[in-house]
């Protein structure tokens, strides 16, 4: 368990909101605009989504970006400035053989029981003190003519 008793750096103090409260964008578009959080000197987080639908069958999605750059200027030239979570199928291992595994750009999807207001959370998400920034972004993809409402928070842990 991290000791948080120790001193946050100037970047971050907790919680953190990562997204304020307000209804997802219209016709199941991405957020535009998604809040930027610097988490430079971070060793892990934990994010708390509330998601309240917007009519019954409402799902959200979310996509959490990292960028291991503390500014736009410090992009080099053909890199791109934020790395979208991955996921990876692993291939199979034969003796003599290399073995090819697939990596994809992920997204979550979270598909409410119940009508009201629905609170999850994920992590702590390892960072290991490598990631300079986070943002997450998120879009309705229940019933996308009737966005639902989403918060996120982030707990940083040195």
């Amino acid at each position: 368990m991290p000791n948080l008793n120790l001193v946050y750096p100037v970047a971050w103090t907790n919680p953190v909101i990562l997204r304020a409260s307000a209804a997802l964008p219209a016709a199941g578009a991405w957020d535009p605009a998604p809040t930027e959080q610097n988490i430079a000197g971070a060793g892990s987080l934990t994010l708390a989504f509330t998601y309240t639908e917007g009519a019954v069958g409402g799902a959200v999605d979310f996509q959490i970006q990292t960028s291991l750059y503390s500014v736009v200027g410090n992009v080099p030239a053909g890199a791109g400035e934020w790395q979208d979570e991955a996921v990876v199928a692993t291939g199979g291992v034969f003796a003599g053989a290399d073995t090819q595994s697939l990596v994809q750009g992920e997204y979550t999807t979270f598909n409410p029981v119940g009508v009201g207001i629905e609170t999850f959370s994920i992590g702590p998400i390892e960072v290991s003190h490598t990631i300079e920034r986070i943002r997450i972004l998120a879009r309705e993809s229940g019933v996308v003519g009737t966005p639902g409402l989403l918060q996120i928070t982030g707990t940083i842990y040195p």
